[in-house]
């Protein structure tokens, strides 16, 4: 993503991504599984 769009795109997707899993952690009151998070291929 890096190579195609302005180094700051792909900062603030990266952002977002983490803002999400921290927002579910903590209203879920849930620790972090990383299995989750990644997207089958």
């Amino acid at each position: 993503m890096r190579q195609r769009r302005h180094p700051n795109v792909a900062a603030v997707a990266l952002a977002n991504k983490n803002a999400r899993i921290v927002w579910a952690m903590l209203s879920d009151d849930t620790a972090y599984e990383p299995a989750l998070s990644v997207k089958a291929a």
